[in-house]
């Protein structure tokens, strides 16, 4: 009897537990979901006023939309149940609640009032077929065959997406210095020309239309921030930070072959490069694990391991636990997929 009556006791304790701290989850999370929405109609309230914006407008926005889905993961990890249908973010459930889908479509048309290219900016006519030609150059220009070329196209339309959402010439809201098409400082944009420079006569030799379009695409550019012309940004982007590991890519297609898990890793590179280059080398690229804090930060401030208490404990992950924690770039990357189908799709008409 003792031992029945200690059991019940024990059962009525997390009961209680579990009751007390269910309503402090909805709290947090209503607390959560109403500053998102206060930020988003204040943000709104002064770009229809045409008031003055704060310096890095975009970040208050970015982070209140970050706790209002951390809020409902920590909801939800209480509360299984209150987890609900799937949405059209391809967000998983756990992490957002389909009913506020219109708040997250309010956040990106701010996000393309606050980031809209600057007056001047070039942009192209063709600018999802910009980017697949010239990471197809770079790469053949590496020494890739046809095939894997072709691979180097679709993920440099993967990182395009990643980068800007398809949009060309935009600036950021979050910081003052990378921009572009490629959301690349100045001296990244700098080290790409000179990179370009350097490998422009091999592309000559197999594709002179695409260097004689690189000349009239220089010479429309004259002195504008290269940054701002969506071909020499690409370009320069594309060399600074990834045109040196096309050469690598049949491994890495070998080591994950889903197109969007390699869509991912090159996003790494922007994100975490000398990390990402260590699990490459490895030998074991998904098993490589990360631990230090400094790069699990830099992760953090990229929406991996962002959202929710569990995610944000966590003090190391190897790469396949980071590729999985990357979904917030699954629907970006599956339209780059898309967009670059439709691409290929037309060139052989």
């Amino acid at each position: 009897m003792a031992r029945h009556f200690a059991i019940l006791c024990a059962v009525l304790a997390l009961t209680v537990t579990a009751a007390l701290s269910q309503p402090d989850g909805r709290d947090a999370y209503d607390a959560a979901l109403g500053r998102f929405k206060a930020v988003l109609n204040a943000r709104r309230a002064q770009i229809e006023a045409h008031a003055a914006l704060p310096h890095l407008p975009g970040q208050a926005v970015y982070l209140a939309r970050n706790d209002m889905i951390s809020a409902y993961k920590d909801l939800t990890d209480a509360q299984p149940s209150r987890i609900g249908r799937p949405n059209k973010f391809g967000i998983p459930p756990a992490y957002f609640d389909a009913d506020n889908e219109p708040l997250l479509d309010a956040y990106a048309a701010l996000f393309a009032v606050m980031q809209a290219p600057p007056p001047g900016a070039q942009n192209s006519d063709t600018p999802f077929k910009d980017v697949a030609d010239l990471g197809t150059a770079i790469a053949r220009a590496e020494g890739l065959d046809a095939a894997n070329a072709e691979v180097a196209g679709r993920i440099s339309l993967g990182i395009f997406f990643a980068e800007t959402n398809g949009h060309q010439n935009i600036g950021n809201a979050r910081s003052n210095s990378y921009k572009g098409s490629f959301q690349t400082g100045a001296d990244e944009d700098r080290n790409g020309q000179r990179k370009w420079e350097a490998i422009r006569p091999a592309i000559a030799a197999f594709d002179p239309a695409l260097v004689a379009r690189d000349a009239r695409e220089e010479a429309r550019a004259g002195t504008l921030d290269r940054r701002f012309n969506h071909w020499t940004a690409v370009r320069d982007g594309l060399m600074n930070a990834h045109a040196g590991l096309f050469r690598q890519i049949p491994a890495i297609a070998k080591a994950l072959p889903n197109p969007i898990d390699q869509m991912k890793f090159f996003e790494l590179i922007q994100i975490i490069p000398s990390p990402t280059k260590a699990a490459l080398n490895s030998g074991n690229l998904a098993g490589y694990t990360i631990s230090e804090p400094r790069i699990m930060g830099f992760l953090r401030n990229n929406s991996v391991f962002t959202f929710g208490r569990a995610d944000r404990a966590r003090t190391s992950a190897n790469f396949r636990d980071i590729l999985v924690a990357m979904w917030l770039f699954n629907d970006k990357f599956e339209r780059a997929l898309s967009a670059f189908k439709e691409i290929r799709t037309r060139q052989k008409q």
